[in-house]
C-alpha cells in the first residue's frame, strides 16, 4: 500500500485537492481515520455538485470508467456488502450472485444504506463505513487509480484500486455489464 491518508498531493488530478484541516463533516473524518489506520493512501478533492456520474467525472477530469461506484448489496439475510463497479458500467446481478453464493441480493432503500455504513447516498464508500462489510470489486477497477465516494457531498476520494483492494481484502470478479 501506498502511504497513510492524506488529503493534498504533489500530484492532484485536479484542481482543488483539498488541504489539510479543510475536510469537513464525520463521514469523511471517519474515511480519512479508516484509511490512515490501514496503511491506504487517499487524496480528498473538492468538486462542484454534478448531475450526473459523466459531469462528476469530467468536473474531476478523468474518464467516467475512472469513477467507481460504491454499491450498497443487502443479501437476504439482511447483513450488506460493497459492490464496487466502474461508472461506465452496471452492476450484473446474475453474476455478482455467483460469486457471492446467494439467489437474492436487492439495493435497499436509501436510510437502510445510511444506516448500514454511515454514508448517505452519493457519498458511499467502503472506506470508514460505520460496520465494515465485504468487498466485492468489478476486475475492471485493479490497476488503476480511481475516485470514489468520500464520506462527504461535494468532495471525492482518489485511491490506488489495488491498494484499497488490498486494504479490505475484497474480492475481485466480473461483476459488471
Amino acid at each position: 500500500m501506498s502511504g497513510p491518508a492524506s488529503t493534498s498531493s504533489d500530484e492532484s488530478p485536479v484542481e482543488g485537492a483539498v488541504a489539510p484541516g479543510e475536510v469537513q463533516g464525520p463521514g469523511t473524518r471517519r474515511l480519512l481515520a479508516d484509511a490512515a489506520a490501514r496503511g491506504l493512501d487517499v487524496e480528498i478533492v473538492a468538486r462542484p455538485a454534478a448531475d450526473s456520474l459523466e459531469e462528476a467525472a469530467s468536473l474531476l477530469g478523468v474518464d467516467p470508467s475512472s469513477v467507481v461506484k460504491s454499491l450498497v448489496v443487502k443479501r437476504h439475510d439482511g447483513s450488506f456488502l460493497f459492490a464496487l463497479v466502474p461508472g461506465d458500467r452496471q452492476i450484473s446481478w446474475r453474476k455478482l450472485r455467483t460469486v457471492v453464493g446467494v439467489n437474492k441480493l436487492s439495493m435497499p432503500a436509501a436510510e437502510v444504506a445510511l444506516d448500514a455504513t454511515g454514508f448517505e447516498r452519493g457519498t458511499i464508500t467502503p472506506i470508514g463505513s460505520s460496520t465494515p462489510w465485504p468487498v466485492v470489486a468489478d476486475e475492471r477497477i485493479v490497476g488503476r487509480r480511481v475516485a470514489m465516494g468520500a464520506g462527504g457531498h461535494g468532495l471525492s476520494a482518489f485511491v490506488e484500486a489495488d491498494d484499497l483492494i488490498e486494504a479490505y481484502s475484497a474480492t475481485v470478479a466480473d461483476i459488471s455489464d
